[in-house]
């Protein structure tokens, strides 16, 4: 007898893989606001810099035991990981706001979970994105062009819309591979820091050509530091483990939807920190990105259980 109607709640590793996802994502829609707020004195590629050194050491502090690594396939899928995720993914998102609209990297950057579904199609074995999954990913990026047409404008930018679209497919990447490590029994605080160290090493090669300086009357100002503290510490080393750990118990492609949250979360912040009005416009695209993760999300639910429906025996096999 075949188990029909699968749950996406059904586990308590489910629940908590959800609850940890939908935290790190809330996290991860502040940083805009710090990130913001830091861009008056340091450079984004100086911001980068800072938030992920303070995030390795954080890291190294906590965990400083060496981790062995399986084989060299699995260095270099740390390797990978560390290219995609920070160093890639962030440097081109950045220059990208440089070259368009903010709009247009907020609607762009939230491809990754479609990017995500299809790699994890093609690489994992996952199952193939169907109907429903894709009705949730038009209707979540329509309320998300609803987020940042509110108040901005939304036009074509070849080279900065070209960069945001890689920046997406750079995280699903990451995303991927950081499922397959999970996979090879790699825990996540050391995994994470093992990330991060290739990160860095990967921004070293565009130092000499970013300019850094780091001004000391912007590194004496405590507001600096508060930031670059929340940066390196809660949204860098923190929330990278927390994602791993969700990726772990979620699949790639579920933990990945809740990016379709985090112009939401910033519209929420704005309103509470920065004393912005919500809009018409940008409350029904709040709803509609609500509304297209939950369908999303009963997508890759429905593929799984018609995967494991298929695989199962028949009745007369059994």
């Amino acid at each position: 007898m075949t188990n029909r109607g699968i749950a996406p709640f059904r586990s308590s590793g489910q629940v908590v893989g959800h609850l940890v996802a939908l935290a790190t994502i809330i996290v991860w829609g502040v940083t805009f606001i710090s990130t913001k707020m830091l861009l008056v004195d340091f450079s984004p590629v100086e911001i980068l810099l800072l938030r992920f050194l303070l995030g390795w050491l954080a890291l190294w502090l906590v965990c400083p035991h060496r981790l062995r690594v399986g084989s060299r396939k699995d260095e270099l899928l740390f390797a990978l990981a560390g290219l995609s995720g920070v160093s890639l993914y962030f440097l081109l998102e950045n220059v990208a706001l440089t070259l368009t609209f903010a709009s247009n990297v907020g609607v762009i950057v939230a491809v990754a979970p479609f990017f995500t579904a299809l790699l994890a199609w093609r690489f994992l074995g996952a199952a193939r994105p169907g109907a429903v999954f894709c009705v949730g990913f038009a209707v979540a990026i329509t309320g998300i062009a609803c987020i940042s047409l509110a108040g901005n404008e939304l036009a074509l930018n070849p080279a900065g819309d070209v960069l945001a679209l890689l920046a997406a497919l750079s995280w699903a990447v990451y995303s991927i591979v950081v499922r397959m490590l999970a996979a090879r029994g790699y825990g996540s605080l050391p995994a994470t820091r093992r990330i991060f160290f290739y990160g860095l090493v990967c921004m070293l090669p565009i130092l000499p050509f970013a300019g850094i300086s780091f001004r000391p009357e912007a590194l004496l100002r405590p507001v600096n530091w508060a930031n670059l503290f929340f940066l390196g510490l809660c949204a860098s080393a923190l929330c990278f483990v927390t994602w791993t750990y969700c990726v772990r118990l979620l699949g790639a492609v579920k933990a990945s939807l809740y990016i379709y949250l985090v112009p939401v979360v910033t519209v929420i912040t704005s309103i509470a920190l920065l004393d912005e009005r919500v809009t018409l416009l940008s409350g029904a695209g709040m709803a509609l990105t609500l509304a297209g993760l939950l369908i999303s999300e009963r997508g890759t639910a429905a593929a799984r259980g018609n995967a494991q429906e298929r695989e199962a025996p028949s009745e007369g096999q059994a």
